[in-house]
C-alpha cells in the first residue's frame, strides 16, 4: 500500500491518535483525508477549522515524504494498523498507534510474548532473577519473544538474557530509528537485529524526551500477552507499564523482594494489592500463563455430536488444533470480533466444553 498519506497523518500538529481515528471512520483512509475539502474536514468532531488548516499545510506532506525516503533507505518495517503485520494484540489496545516503525527478524505475533519491565537501578537479586527467568523459558518455550525498553537496569538485563538464552527479544525506543538511547547500549542494540529487533512509533528526528519514555510503555505493555516487573521502587516507570498492561486487561505479575529493600517495594506492593501476580521462577509463569508442552487433546466423539452454529464449530476446531489459545490469537484464527467471541466462550464454558486459564487463554476441557 501507499505508505505516503499514514505517515502525513501522523505528522500533523495537534491531531494525536484519538482524531486520527475520527478522521479515518469519516473519510475511510488516510489517503482521502488530505484530498478532502477544508469544509468537511471541520465537520469531524474535534478537528474545526484550526486543524482543518493544519492538515492541509504542504509541510505535512513534505516532513512524510521525507520519513518515507529515510524508511526505504534503511530497509525499515512501516506496520500501518490496518495491514494483517501489525501486531494484533497491540491492534487490540483503545489507543494504539496508527504506525510502528520496525527493523528486525522477530516476529511481532509470535505465539508466546512477555514484556519484562523492571528498575534501572538493578540489583544483582534482579539480575539474577532475569537470569534465570530466561534460561526456563528458553529451555520450556525458545519461541517465546520477550520486549522490554533498552534503558539501563532491568530492561537491559532481559535483552541481553534473552540474547544469551537464544531468544528473540524486541527493545521498544522512545525516539526515532535514527538515533539510538543510551549511547552504551549500542552493541547490545546491533545484536538484537538479528535477534529480534527495535520498534518505536516515533519518526526520524524524534529525540528520547522524558515525555516519549512514558509514551512507549504502552507498546511494551501492549505487544505482549503478560507485563513482569522484576524489581521496583514505590514509583517508576515500571509501574505505569504494569498499569497500562492491567487498563488492557492483560496479565501482570511480579518478583516479590524482602520489605527492607527499596527496589523491591513497588513490586510487593503490585502482589499486596492483588494487581499482579507473584512469580519467583519461569514455571511459576508459565504455569500462571498455561502455556502448556503437552500436545491438544483430540476430539471426541461427544464433541461431535454438538450441534453448533458455524461461529462455534469454528471456534472449537482452533482449540481443537491448538490448545490453550490466547483470546486474541483466536479472534485473529475465527475473524470474530472480541465481544463476539466472548459470548461464544462463555456459552462454551457453561455447558463445560472449554476451560478459562489465567491470561485470557482458553483449552477444550
Amino acid at each position: 500500500m501507499n505508505l505516503l498519506y499514514p505517515i502525513a497523518l501522523t505528522m500533523i500538529n495537534g491531531v494525536g491518535g484519538i482524531l486520527a481515528r475520527q478522521l479515518l471512520n469519516a473519510f475511510g483512509s488516510a489517503e482521502a483525508i488530505f484530498q478532502e475539502k477544508k469544509q468537511r474536514l471541520e465537520r469531524v468532531p474535534g478537528i474545526g477549522e484550526l486543524l482543518a488548516t493544519e492538515i492541509q499545510r504542504p509541510e505535512v506532506m513534505r516532513r512524510a515524504e521525507q520519513e518515507l525516503a529515510f524508511i526505504e533507505k534503511n530497509q525499515i518495517q512501516c506496520l500501518y494498523i490496518e495491514e494483517e503485520a501489525y501486531p494484533f494484540r497491540l491492534r487490540e489496545c483503545p489507543d494504539a498507534p496508527l504506525l510502528l516503525y520496525y527493523k528486525g527478524t522477530a516476529d511481532l505475533n509470535a505465539r508466546h510474548i512477555l514484556s519484562v519491565v523492571g528498575t534501572r537501578h538493578a540489583t544483582r537479586y534482579g539480575q539474577d532473577a532475569v537470569a534465570q527467568l530466561m534460561e526456563g523459558i528458553s529451555e520450556a518455550f525458545p519461541d517465546t519473544l520477550i520486549v522490554s525498553g533498552l534503558a539501563y537496569g532491568i530492561d537491559v538485563c532481559a535483552h541481553r538474557s534473552a540474547l544469551r538464552n537464544h531468544l528473540h527479544t524486541v527493545g521498544v525506543l522512545a525516539h526515532g530509528l535514527d538515533r539510538l538511547y543510551p549511547p552504551a547500549h549500542r552493541q547490545t542494540a546491533i545484536e538484537m537485529l538479528s535477534q529480534g529487533g527495535l520498534l518505536t512509533d516515533f519518526p526520524s528526528q524524534t529525540n528520547p524526551d522524558r515525555p516519549n519514555f512514558l509514551k512507549r510503555n504502552r507498546i511494551i505493555a501492549g505487544l505482549s500477552d503478560a507485563t513482569l516487573v522484576v524489581e521496583s521502587a514505590r514509583k517508576g516507570g515500571s509501574l505505569v507499564t504494569a498499569g497500562v498492561a492491567l487498563s488492557y486487561n492483560r496479565e501482570v505479575f511480579a518478583f516479590p523482594g524482602r520489605a527492607t529493600d527499596i527496589y523491591s517495594v513497588g513490586c510487593n506492593e503490585l502482589i499486596r494489592h492483588h494487581q499482579a501476580g507473584l512469580v519467583s521462577s519461569a514455571a511459576d509463569l508459565i504455569e500462571a500463563l498455561g502455556w502448556q508442552t503437552d500436545s491438544a487433546p483430540q476430539a471426541t466423539q461427544a464433541e461431535l455430536a454438538f450441534d453448533d452454529s458455524p461461529e462455534t464449530a469454528c471456534l472449537v476446531a482452533c482449540l481443537r488444533a491448538q490448545s490453550p489459545l490466547h483470546i486474541n490469537v483466536l479472534a485473529k484464527q475465527t475473524g470474530q470480533d472480541i465481544a463476539q467471541l466472548t459470548n461464544l466462550l462463555f456459552e462454551l464454558e457453561l455447558s463445560g466444553r472449554i476451560r478459562t486459564l489465567p491470561g485470557n487463554m482458553y483449552a477444550l476441557s
